[in-house]
């Protein structure tokens, strides 16, 4: 217990599994918890000379309870035997050799296989937070640095099971990030530039950090030393397969804040039975590819040029299906090369996963040889970069069986014929059983005992069963070893001489095989980087072969993504939705088109029900699709590239963190505002509708004017159900009405969803109502009450104020006696000069110019 409690205080905040024998345990606190979470008996006992809670689990079972604790959160401290307890008289050396953690963690039953696992390191600059990623089972690193929203959409986006944070920011952390994902605090010291950045150029063996494009991240070089740090410091020293480090450049891919990210539900939802678009598109059948697919999703690219090379790469292998099936065909047979060449580097490969490796590799040269000779540039360029690694492939082949233990020990490793002695010995140990044959036929012939039989235990090797009837023929040379109810088993010198053989050619074969196996390994190593690649090329072209199956199954069509700003989309589908639809049923397709000169901003009216959101959605969902590099769902699609997509989309209250739905919308909507770009695309859905109706019509005809006026001119959709919005049309030139349709029966209303020029009149929200199946009193109640109000609010009084108050300052420029001068005063006296962005700034400007064009007009 005094040697536990040792090592338990280096370890204070990691739950210690301690080796005793052939059990793990856990004592004190830790036993409580693992009891809890592993479901198993916790018990107690005095251990020096006080109650000492206590739970464990066979040495054996660790695969089995290893991944519950750290799935559950907890930090997990492995404390092995460090030597063997026969060559000892004292208490054996312990000590631990591994710290399992949320975000560090080599083990196949703690990853998932189409799922990265990120360490998370944030550092709080003075103006700036740094940020880095790093999965260990991968060797992927990456580093960016940004604004707090940037670094809470990337934390979005790498969804890390673990991130590390300085103590001393504890606070604002928590402010920012809520408790979103499992923590670790570290000192302070750990977060120093000049240690982090030793950290790096030690590990990378190089002078600076130029070579990887990331010098200049002064708070992300400090994120970065800071997994490093944490990696070391949790006994993790074998990171050769960490060969590089990536920079996030944010200005190469979509923005899309966090808020857009969930309201898309790209990869997950709110709903628990919910589709997302990951699972939609997911046409991969390689760890890699997986994983690589969500690097994809979450980056759109901005790049032109790498866009068309993904979609001419589609368009290719769509044209020849003979070649997509091979590839696809030889993909399956390649396993995870990423996670295989992680495991030779922290050198916890076993025999089996050697063979598989090889066996990946081998998948790959058809591959290369069926890509260079394609007639496509792009996936030339891809064959090229494969390396077939024949050395590995042809040493492993000699050297290990096919059939290859999972275990070392249990099984037989090296191949046979490539080391002699290993041969002869095995020759010794495994042809011992036709020695014992002849052994007993001799020995039946000589005594003359008919039912003698020679076998073996653990307690005393080899022996001679004779029965008690034939007792009185034993020879006197064999010595009685034990006495059973019915017989007596013998030894003899011979049968000693060969069980010492036999014993020791056994032990010999697995040392052996063991040194092999490690040179094999270190050996192994010298490969990481050309695998890498390998994984790196394989990962891209299977997210390419899915993109082509999806295009396939799924009558996607080849956007075209050009310079221009517009976006152009003939009969766009939502690609979640139409795979939704009862069978038979046609998805209703709409065309779209937003431009920056005459269809800036499209009002969308319609009744609920009627489709109005999922035409916004899928209008970026189409855009993110092209840009990724797939096909999409359509007729057509011309896309002037994207740099930023917002959508401000439904309700959702955020009560825990005290803020109502008309605050989180509004929150939301101003990030947008503050935000926005020439080539943004903007999604808004029921703007407003949090708060009343005149307030909220108030608000969503304020937004509607500022994205108008805005010297970006934003492409915007707007869905809402005030019907008066429609009135903006007559005054802004580029806002356009549309209305989803539908057809009025004698008492039922058909959806119709189809987008047609023009608002509409009414919402039908009790019409909604009664297919919700609504009690018919109340239904007949709401629709005598709807007529009461419209007689008393006609829609007509609201326009007509809301018209009123448009031309109120108009008017008033001319009614003074000194109108221009006058009113030029007054607007810039009420002005707030600290608070007045640029962009405002020249928003006031352009709105006293329009007004002094309209008095132009009138007094012409």
């Amino acid at each position: 217990m005094r040697q536990y409690n040792t090592i338990k205080t280096k370890y204070p905040d990691a739950l210690l599994l301690f080796r005793v024998g052939d059990f793990y345990e856990t004592f004190g606190e830790d036993a409580v918890k693992a009891a809890k979470i592993l479901d198993i008996i916790l018990t107690n006992r005095n251990n020096g000379g006080e109650k000492t809670e206590l739970a464990g689990f066979p040495h054996h079972s660790l695969n089995t309870y290893l991944p519950k604790l750290v799935k559950a959160g907890q930090r997990v401290a492995i404390c092995d035997q460090l030597e063997d307890p026969k060559q000892t008289k004292t208490i054996v050396k312990r000590g631990v050799t591994e710290l399992v953690t949320p975000g560090v963690a080599i083990n196949d039953d703690i990853l998932t296989a189409k799922d990265n696992n990120f360490l998370c390191a944030i550092h709080f600059g003075r103006k700036l937070l740094g940020v880095s990623f790093l999965d260990i089972s991968t060797g992927e690193f990456y580093v960016s640095e940004g604004s707090e929203e940037q670094i809470d959409k990337l934390l979005q986006n790498f969804a890390p099971n673990e991130v590390l944070i300085s103590k001393a920011h504890k606070k604002e952390y928590d402010d920012l990030f809520k408790s979103r994902f499992h923590s670790f605090y570290m000192e302070d010291w750990v977060f120093q530039e000049d240690y982090a950045e030793e950290t790096l150029t030690n590990h990378f063996k190089i002078k600076t950090l130029k070579g990887f494009g990331v010098a200049d991240l002064q708070q992300g070089i400090i994120a970065s030393g800071v997994v490093l740090h944490y990696l070391l410091e949790t006994q993790h020293k074998r990171l050769q397969h960490i060969t590089s480090i990536k920079r996030i450049a944010e200005e190469e891919y979509i923005w899309m804040d966090r808020f857009t990210i969930r309201n898309l539900e790209l990869y997950h939802s709110h709903n628990t039975q919910a589709v997302t678009l990951l699972s939609v598109i997911d046409k991969t059948i390689s760890p890699m590819g997986g994983r690589l697919l969500k690097r994809w999703l979450a980056l759109p690219l901005q790049h032109v040029e790498k866009i068309r090379s993904r979609h001419q790469i589609v368009a290719y292998l769509t044209s020849d299906a003979e070649i997509l099936d091979k590839l696809r065909n030889h993909i399956k047979q390649i396993g995870d090369l990423e996670r295989l060449i992680s495991k030779v580097a922290t050198g916890k490969i076993n025999p089996r996963e050697v063979v598989y490796l090889k066996n990946s590799l081998e998948a790959i040269v058809p591959i290369k040889s069926m890509i260079s000779a394609c007639n496509n540039k792009a996936l030339n360029l891809m064959g090229d970069q494969l390396d077939p690694c024949d050395m590995l492939r042809t040493k492993v082949k000699e050297m290990l069986c096919e059939e290859a233990p999972v275990n070392l020990l249990k099984g037989k490793t090296i191949a046979d014929g490539f080391l002699d002695e290993l041969d002869e010995l095995r020759a010794m140990a495994f042809s011992g059983k036709d020695y014992l044959d002849k052994m007993l036929e001799r020995e039946t012939e000589r005594t003359g005992i008919t039912s003698l039989k020679i076998a073996s235990n653990n307690v005393f090797g080899y022996y001679i069963e004779v029965r008690n009837t034939h007792k009185d023929k034993v020879p006197e040379e064999w010595i009685r070893k034990q006495t059973l109810v019915n017989a007596e088993r013998y030894i003899t010198e011979e049968l000693k001489e060969y069980e010492a053989k036999i014993l020791g050619a056994e032990e010999r074969i697995l040392s052996l095989e063991q040194q092999l196996f490690s040179q094999l390994i270190v050996w192994l190593q010298e490969y990481i980087a050309p695998v890498q690649q390998n994984a790196y090329q394989i990962a891209q072209l299977d997210c390419l072969c899915g993109f082509t199956q999806l295009a396939k199954e799924n009558n996607y069509v080849e956007p075209e993504i050009n310079d221009s700003t517009d976006i152009i989309i003939k009969n766009g589908r939502h690609p979640v939705i139409e795979k939704q639809l009862p069978l038979g049923e046609a998805y209703i397709a709409n065309d779209v088109h937003l431009d920056r000169t005459m269809q800036q901003i499209i009002m969308i009216t319609g009744p609920n029900m009627s489709g109005k959101s999922a035409i916004l959605r899928q209008t970026a969902l189409i855009v993110l699709l092209a840009q990724m590099g797939s096909f999409v769902p359509a007729d057509e699609a011309k896309i002037g590239y994207v740099d930023k997509i917002f959508t401000r989309v439904g309700a959702s209250d955020n009560i825990s963190a005290g803020e109502s739905t008309f605050m989180v919308e509004m929150n939301e909507t101003a990030s947008i505002l503050n935000n926005l770009s020439e080539r943004s695309l903007v999604l808004l859905d029921e703007i407003g509708r949090g708060t009343s109706t005149y307030d909220g019509i108030s608000i969503a005809w304020a937004i509607s004017e500022y994205l108008h006026e805005h010297p970006a001119r934003a492409k915007t959709l707007f869905a809402t159900h005030y019907h008066e919005l429609n009135e903006m049309a007559a005054t802004f030139e580029r806002i356009k009405n549309y209305n989803v349709s539908i057809k009025e029966l004698k008492d039922n209303v058909l959806f119709l969803r189809k987008l047609v020029p023009g608002g509409s009149e009414h919402s039908f929200g009790i019409h909604v109502a009664k297919m919700a199946g609504m009690p018919q009193q109340v239904i007949h109640k709401a629709n005598k009450i709807l007529k009461k109000l419209e007689k008393s609010h006609s829609s007509e009084e609201l326009t007509d104020k809301l018209q009123a108050a448009q031309n109120e300052m108009q008017l008033s420029f001319f009614n003074l006696d000194d109108p221009l001068l006058e009113q030029i005063k007054e607007e810039i006296a009420s002005l707030d000069i600290n608070t007045l962005t640029p962009v405002e700034a020249l928003m006031k400007l352009n709105e006293i110019k329009r007004l002094l064009g309209k008095k132009k007009k009138a007094s012409s």
